[in-house]
């Protein structure tokens, strides 16, 4: 790997770590990793920006879900089911999801999603890493699959990721913002042999790893201005798009 800046879209999958990586002139590689902190060590002389699909920034306690996911949701339209709230930090780091649920009712009064404590082992993961490797919070930032799909098509997406529809919907997003996307698609694909990642898996690293490098359009985020967690991670999502997301646009 030479030492040119990359920028990195990397997804969590089945206890694995897929990264996308991208030069300031296209697609570099693509590869997969057993944990993050691997992906940190491999990219971190090398990444000016690394996009994760994983939750950054944690409440501790409240009845209100964190900003992103609200924002997420009023932007996202039919795909709003694809946002998931994450577990407060004490329940993310219980092992047991009956142990998980009573944390999360006590310190939220909210019910805990299965599908959101299947997670919490990347998200334990990923907050470790940022507590305990300073210079990694400028570097990694967190980012929905989904809305950076939404925010390269221009309209909400109406099929599950895991269709062919919605694999085609998805690969026309891609190339409206690259028309390259399709043989990068492939590149990253063929980079996966022997492990269980999903087309979906590809697709969504490639759109973190498109969204993080430069291209048309800016960087934003949802919401616009993130808050922060009581540990000072920012809490927000990040997309690239030539003028900001609203639910008007849906």
């Amino acid at each position: 790997m030479s030492d040119a800046p990359l920028y990195v879209g990397v997804v969590y999958s089945d206890g694995e770590w897929l990264a996308a990586a991208f030069g300031g002139d296209g697609f570099d590689h693509a590869d997969v990793f057993p944990e993050v902190g691997s992906v940190w060590a491999q990219y971190e002389d090398v990444a000016e920006s690394i996009l994760v699909d994983v939750p950054i920034g944690l409440h501790e306690e409240g009845e209100e879900p964190r900003a992103p996911e609200q924002a997420a949701r009023k932007v996202l339209g039919p795909r709003a089911e694809a946002v998931t709230d994450p577990p407060v930090r004490e329940a993310a780091r219980k092992r047991r999801y009956p142990a998980a649920a009573r944390v999360t009712e006590r310190k939220t009064g909210r019910d805990l999603s299965r599908a959101a404590f299947e997670r919490s082992d990347a998200i334990v993961a990923l907050d470790d890493l940022l507590q305990e490797v300073s210079e990694a919070r400028p570097v990694i930032a967190e980012a929905h699959p989904e809305v950076c799909f939404r925010a390269f098509a221009g309209t909400t997406l109406a099929e599950d990721p895991a269709t062919a529809a919605g694999y085609a919907e998805r690969m026309r997003a891609l190339a409206t913002f690259d028309r390259d996307a399709p043989p990068v698609v492939q590149s990253a694909a063929e980079a996966t042999a022997g492990h269980t990642v999903t087309v979906a898996d590809v697709l969504d690293a490639v759109a973190l790893g498109y969204t993080a490098r430069p291209g048309p359009g800016s960087i934003r985020t949802l919401p616009a201005d993130p808050p922060t967690d009581p540990t000072g991670l920012r809490m927000g999502l990040v997309y690239r798009a030539e003028a900001p997301l609203t639910a008007a646009d849906s």
